[in-house]
């Protein structure tokens, strides 16, 4: 049977994972030290919270971009992340619309 990959199913699939529900609940709080607007987390703190190896945290991350629940930011070579919460509002949304 092939997977939908409809807009809802690809979310779906994304926060079926508990670490990258995990990630996003990570995402929602300010990092240590953190001055600034917005909680941008880079690759290395969140592996070091979350406590899974780089290339895992990656593919997780790759993961829930695609499905529009975290967004990037690069500066040099740093990459941030941070929680979309309009793409958490959407999935919401779309679940009430669905259900």
């Amino acid at each position: 049977m092939k997977a939908a990959n409809d807009k809802l199913s690809i979310i779906l699939r994304a926060v079926a994972d508990p670490n990258r529900r995990r990630i996003l609940r990570l995402l929602q709080s300010k990092p240590q030290g953190h001055n600034g607007n917005g909680a941008h987390w880079s690759a290395t703190a969140v592996e070091q919270k979350i406590r899974l190896a780089q290339p895992t945290i990656s593919h997780h991350m790759k993961i829930l971009k695609q499905a529009g629940l975290i967004e990037t930011r690069k500066t040099g070579t740093w990459v941030w992340y941070e929680r979309s919460e309009t793409g958490l509002k959407s999935l919401l949304k779309n679940l009430r619309e669905e259900l």
